[in-house]
């Protein structure tokens, strides 16, 4: 809800500036400008994702970037590129705002918490809470983890509570088929 009442009000916002911009100088210029900022732009996302994709499968899988400049400077050129790419003058002022040295380090440092949080929710999604998430939430390994420590006790079997597992066993079935035989058809 949030994000669509800010890309909302974005639109409107970019809209204004379009508009109040157009009246001062020719409404052409600023379309011209709109599609030269989306080359620019392109070309900027274009040199810089190829170089940064390895490290940014590495952040979303360990939640850590390296501290290379190299590729925080990539990440913040790829940022701005998408964001030149975005028909607009507000973003376009970010974009060249985002390519500022302290604002790089502001935005790779905003990037890595979001992808930590991101990472933290993940795994408690995975493991049920049992992660210092929701303490109410359903562990899918307690049975599991009651039943290793009935074992350890001595108490294997005679758990005290219910457990959901199944105990089985499983066999082989091979089902009966009838095999359709080919016979030889000689041609005349």
């Amino acid at each position: 809800m949030n994000l669509i009442l800010t890309v909302l009000i974005g639109a409107i916002l970019e809209i204004a500036v379009w508009i109040g911009v157009a009246h001062f100088i020719s409404g052409w210029y600023v379309f011209f400008w709109f599609i030269a900022a989306f080359v620019i732009g392109f070309k900027l996302l274009r040199s810089s994702a190829g170089s940064i994709m390895p490290q940014l499968q590495q952040l979303q899988m360990t939640g850590q970037l390296g501290a290379d400049p190299v590729v925080t400077r990539k990440i913040a050129v790829a940022i701005a590129g998408i964001l030149l790419m975005i028909p607009g003058l507000i973003t376009d002022v970010l974009a060249v705002l985002v390519l500022l040295p302290p604002i790089q380090k502001l935005l790779v440092n905003a990037l890595m918490s979001a992808m930590a949080k991101r990472q933290q929710n993940m795994m408690n999604k995975m493991m049920g809470g049992m992660m210092g998430g929701e303490q109410g939430a359903q562990n899918p390994f307690a049975d599991l983890m009651r039943q290793m420590q009935d074992m350890q006790n001595g108490q294997a079997g005679h758990s005290s509570r219910d457990s959901s597992i199944i105990d089985g066993e499983a066999r082989e079935v091979n089902p009966d088929y009838q095999k359709i035989e080919m016979k030889d058809v000689k041609k005349n």
